[in-house]
């Protein structure tokens, strides 16, 4: 959760002028914290739901590039095809989220949102019709997009679909409270994160054995509804 260190001031950016060039500092209030472990909870929810039904992630890429390289290594070149289109489809969900961000400008953060729910929906509805895999794509462009609801100049500022960094940073704000450096709860808004992340992935996984991969179109009324409050 780059650049959010616990308490936060109460403005979603700040900037600041450090040696003659504009330095982005980044610093979410408690609504923005809040909103980032429910976009980590709906990446957790969606994850499990394909991992669930079909043995590959919707956001976790560091899987799939795994599940690419091990299908190549062993000769299950259909395995690491699926798993290379994942990446793909990830990297375009990506793209398209830059784009529709920049578009709206001041609305980037709802537009963004709108458009995951549309990807999600697609993906539900075409799971009913032809469950031939494209939906699978569609929800992984999903997550892909969704990175780009807390960017700011084209950066992502908060990765909510991948926990690792997350991790990484709760780790060294542990280490740092230790040590009695910095702020002693800076920690927290990362722990919040990845509890969220992991939340949503069990309640994900039960969603997939009861309603298998239309449990989608629980995930896409949640990114609308969440569309609808960062649009505020």
């Amino acid at each position: 959760m780059e650049g959010v260190d616990a308490g936060l001031a109460s403005a979603p950016l700040a900037r600041t002028r450090a040696g003659g060039n504009l330095a982005r500092m980044e610093r979410y209030s408690s609504r923005w914290i809040a909103i980032a472990v429910v976009l980590a909870a709906l990446a957790g929810f969606v994850d499990a739901i394909v991992f669930t039904i079909l043995g590959f992630f919707a956001s976790f890429m560091s899987g799939n590039s795994t599940r690419l390289a091990v299908g190549l290594g062993s000769g299950a070149i259909g395995d690491a095809a699926i798993a290379a289109a994942l990446v793909l489809a990830f990297v375009a969900g990506v793209i398209a989220g830059t784009v529709v961000a920049r578009v709206a400008g001041a609305r980037a953060r709802g537009a963004v949102m709108g458009f995951v729910a549309v990807l999600l929906a697609l993906s539900a509805a075409l799971s009913e019709v032809a469950p031939a895999r494209i939906d699978l794509l569609l929800a992984a462009a999903a997550m892909g997009a969704m990175n780009g609801v807390l960017a700011e100049g084209g950066e992502v500022t908060v990765g909510v679909t991948y926990m690792t960094g997350s991790l990484v940073k709760l780790g060294q704000r542990l280490a740092a409270a230790l040590m009695g450096a910095g702020n002693r709860w800076a920690w927290l808004p990362y722990l919040a994160l990845w509890s969220g992340f992991v939340a949503g992935a069990a309640l994900g996984a039960g969603a997939a054995l009861a309603l298998g991969m239309t449990a989608l179109w629980v995930a896409a009324g949640a990114a609308a509804v969440v569309g609808a409050l960062v649009s505020r």
